[in-house]
This record gives structure tokens, C-alpha cells and sequence, in this order.
């Protein structure tokens, strides 16, 4: 549908666009990123024909654009600008009929059924038909840049550009505007290429980017492909983190602060002295918020915690919204949800088991509680069919230093494989197959890192970190499984 052929232009004479080279296919949605100043705006301008082009040529639906004349081009390409304060006293039927000029010809066209049907389809699209007899004037940012989208899909282009268009907008609006030009482009078979600041929302919403600098063409590609940290912190000289979106397959940037505005003033560490032990509760506070992945109640996957409370509740514990209960209870106590990793156990807390591991460099905290009386053989397992019993072995490691990716998920196979093998030696068997059980139904799993201090890519057991979970983990689940052992035999004793 657009054809960008090594195109040159700038003003004055001077070349601020250089020899950009690229093609956008029907109904796609195409982003152009680049910092200030890289020749964003002036390729949208020549692009548009607003703007002779120096060398090169720009061709839509197959024809130079030189070829059209400007009410045919405008028939072909329409623009959406940035939002500025200045607006006519319009009505907003009235402002978004004026697109309908390119498809009138002579100097008093009269206004066709055919006209107002699409302006009223294309008002209803884009939610403001409602608005249509009250003043532009009268409108926020966000439904001004409606009235001006409706303005510019009334032209029933091929093809159309914005500049910046979620420039200024609420985040909802943002949302609304993008989500409604992905669907001109998916259902109606609409070109956009659109400029845009975010480099996130171009993520989300762009089939392919055109990443710029200085006037060039520096990445074309995917955004996964053009997202790269190195892209990124290259062009725009700063720091980036890629990480992916949690619920779609696209690529998510979070900016890096300087380091003096947000890491500690000296190296700090977690030990005992951060715990507490009651019969109700065993708790971890950190001053500062841990790096954490876990599989708690409250607080499961990766994320950045404060507290971390591992709760008895009674053998018979059953709740339909467990969650919900966990969080009323966790504020009722005085712990933030959304700083709180909450785990649950119905053993006595008072059979946990502690300790810390020196390695070289860093050290590691390790909590257990555990018992057996429900141990499986993850190999044979089948699904439970009524309530489940809350956890029974629950693993906490803290580590006092910073953690890759690869080694958070390395640690917690690791850990997992130490608790498999105190199982197997202590011959703990699962009842319903009499095989070696690895666990228990409902385990839960927890490691957390200061993130500050030696630098540990990896935690397999291959290295020291692996190593000292693995001792570690091992030493203490062993401990924790003999005392409620213990108890249990006391009890059956009388």
C-alpha cells in the first residue's frame, strides 16, 4: 500500500530525512520511534506531501505520490496531527464533516446521502455521535482527538498518518485511541503509521517499527526485533530493561534510573534478626523490598516484597475465595498485600527450622516448615478432587546478593531438588502408590534476593550458590520434617 524508496528531504536545503528506505503493507499498523530531533515529523510530512521530497520517491496504492493531485491524495492519505489548543467553534458534526471535502468536486458540491450515512457510521465508531451537535470547544483532550480521528476516517483513506496522537492524553484515552485504530486497520484493511513517543504502547499496538536516529533508518523490524536493550540504549542514551508482557507476546521496556537516586547508601543484608516466630505466624521484614519469585498466596511470581508471612491455619481450613481471605488477613495484621508475599501451613509453626550459609561473598537465609502426612509422588500424581489441604512444605531462601533471571529460576530447581532427595532418604512414602514420595500437594516455594552486593549469574547446582541452597535446603527440611515427625509419634504415644 506505501512504498518509501530512498527518500531524502528536509528544509531549506537541508537534509534532515536521509536516503529512508521501507514498505507498509494493507491494513498494517506501523510504528516510527526515534528521539527528538531524528526526522520523525518531517518523514510523516513527506510522506503526506506536505513536503517535496530531495531525492528518492513515496508511492501509495502503486502511484507516486507526485502523480496525485491534492484532492485525490487526499482521497488516499489522511493525517491525523498532534492535538493543539487552537479549535474552530465547530460543532462536532460539523468538524468532522469537513473530511468529507476531498470527495466533493466543484465549488458548490452539494451534501449526499451518502455523505451523512458515513459520517454518522463513522461518528458511532469512534463513540461520539452523542457529541455531535454540542462545540468542539467544549470537549476534553481525549474527545477532541476522537472528533479529529472521525475527522480524518470520514476521508475513507488508504492510508493514514499520525503525528504523536496519544501526545497529552489520559492513559484511558491513550488506550481507547489505539485500540480503535488496531481495529480500522485489522477489520477495515486501514494503513496506520503512526508516530509515537511511548515506545511500550508501540509495542503493544505496531505490527513493525521503524526505529530512527540523526535522519536514518537504524532498526526495521519487529518489535522484539527493534526493542532491544542495546537498540535502545544506544539511540536514546539511556538506560532500558526488556522484559516480556505479562499477559501478550510483546516486549515491555522499564526505565533505569541512575543508581544514586534509588540503591542503598551501603551494602545491607537479611539474617535472623529480620525474624519473627509466633504460633499464628513466622515473619520476614525487610527494610528495603527483596527481588522475589514465589508461589504464595498472596504475592506469587516475580515481584519486589517487604514482608513475607508464612500463616497456620487449622488442618480443616476451607474457603472458597482463599486469596481474598489471605489479603483481609494480611491487612488486618499490619502487612501491605501489595508488599507481602503470604504463604500458608497447617503444621505447628514451633517444628520450623532456620539457619544461615556463608559462601563467599554472600550468604543465604533458609526458613522451612514441613510435613508429610499428605506426601505425593509428583510421578504418579493424580488431580485431588474436593478441598485442598493448605501447604504443608513451605521453603523460604534469601540471598544476600544480586541475582540474574536464570538464577532465580535455577535456585528454585535447585531447592526443589534438595527437598526431593531429604524425602527419599528419609524413605517417605506416598500412601495411595507405597513409591518414594517428592513432595506434598500443595508446597510452596520462595526465593528472594537483596539484589545488592556479589554478582550471582547462576545458582545450578554446578556453583556455589546451587551448592549452598542445595546443603542448605537439604539441612533444614531434614530438620523441620524430623521435629513434626517427632511430635506426631509423641502425640500417637499418648
Amino acid at each position: 500500500m506505501l512504498l518509501i524508496k530512498n527518500a531524502s528531504g528536509g528544509y531549506d536545503g537541508e537534509e534532515i530525512v536521509k536516503n529512508i528506505s521501507f514498505s507498509v503493507n494493507e491494513g498494517e499498523f506501523f510504528g516510527i520511534l526515534g528521539p527528538n530531533g531524528s526526522g520523525k515529523t518531517t518523514l510523516i510530512n513527506m510522506i503526506s506531501g506536505l513536503l517535496d521530497l530531495q531525492q528518492g520517491k513515496i508511492e501509495v496504492a502503486g502511484r507516486n505520490i507526485a502523480d496525485y493531485s491534492k484532492k485525490e491524495l487526499a482521497r488516499k492519505i489522511a493525517v491525523l496531527p498532534q492535538l493543539t489548543p487552537q479549535v474552530f467553534p465547530y460543532t462536532v458534526k460539523e468538524m468532522v464533516s469537513l473530511g468529507r471535502y476531498a470527495h466533493h468536486s466543484g465549488l458548490f458540491r452539494s451534501w449526499t446521502k451518502e455523505d451523512e450515512e458515513i459520517v454518522q457510521r463513522v461518528m458511532r465508531q469512534t463513540n461520539i455521535l452523542e457529541f455531535a451537535d454540542t462545540s468542539v470547544m467544549e470537549h476534553s483532550g481525549g474527545e477532541q482527538q476522537r472528533i479529529f480521528l472521525a475527522q480524518a476516517l470520514v476521508q475513507q483513506p488508504k492510508v493514514l498518518l499520525l503525528d504523536e496522537p496519544t501526545n497529552h492524553l489520559d492513559l484511558a484515552y491513550q488506550k481507547e485511541l489505539l485500540d480503535l485504530l488496531r481495529k480500522s486497520a485489522k477489520e477495515k484493511g486501514l494503513t496506520v503509521v503512526a508516530i509515537l513517543h511511548d515506545l511500550n504502547l508501540a509495542s503493544l499496538y505496531c505490527d513493525r517499527l521503524l526505529l530512527m536516529d540523526e535522519g536514518e533508518a537504524k532498526a526495521l523490524e519487529n518489535p522484539d526485533e527493534v526493542l532491544s536493550e542495546e537498540l535502545i540504549n544506544s539511540v536514546f542514551d539511556t538506560e532500558v530493561i526488556k522484559q516480556a508482557h505479562s499477559k501478550i507476546a510483546k516486549p515491555q521496556l522499564h526505565l533505569m534510573p541512575s543508581k544514586k537516586t534509588w540503591q542503598a547508601k551501603k551494602l545491607w543484608s537479611i539474617d535472623e534478626t529480620n525474624l519473627s516466630f509466633s504460633t499464628e505466624q513466622i515473619v520476614l521484614h525487610s527494610d528495603l523490598p527483596l527481588k522475589t519469585i514465589s508461589s504464595g498466596i498472596v504475592g506469587a511470581g516475580i515481584g519486589w516484597y517487604k514482608y513475607f508471612v508464612n500463616r497456620h491455619v487449622d488442618e480443616n481450613y476451607y474457603c472458597n475465595d482463599h486469596r481474598k481471605e489471605m489479603r483481609t488477613y494480611l491487612k488486618g495484621r499490619g502487612f501491605p498485600p501489595a508488599q507481602t508475599v503470604g504463604m500458608m501451613t497447617a503444621i505447628v509453626l514451633e517444628d520450623y527450622s532456620y539457619g544461615i550459609y556463608e559462601g563467599n561473598g554472600f550468604s543465604i537465609l533458609v526458613v522451612v516448615t514441613a510435613s508429610v502426612g499428605n506426601a505425593v509422588d509428583s510421578s504418579r500424581a493424580k488431580p485431588l478432587v474436593g478441598p485442598v489441604a493448605p501447604g504443608t512444605i513451605n521453603t523460604w531462601v534469601f540471598v544476600n546478593g544480586s541475582l540474574t533471571e536464570e538464577a532465580f529460576i535455577q535456585a528454585t530447581i535447585t531447592a526443589t531438588e534438595a527437598k526431593a532427595q531429604v524425602l527419599r532418604d528419609l524413605a517417605i512414602q506416598d500412601r495411595k502408590t507405597g513409591t518414594v514420595a517428592t513432595g506434598t500437594p500443595t508446597d510452596s516455594i520462595l526465593i528472594a534476593a537483596t539484589q545488592q552486593g556479589k554478582e550471582l549469574d547462576y545458582a545450578g547446582t554446578a556453583t556455589e550458590l546451587g551448592a549452598l541452597i542445595g546443603n542448605a535446603v537439604y539441612q533444614e527440611m531434614k530438620q523441620a520434617i524430623s521435629k513434626t515427625l517427632k511430635r506426631k509419634k509423641a502425640a500417637e504415644q499418648g
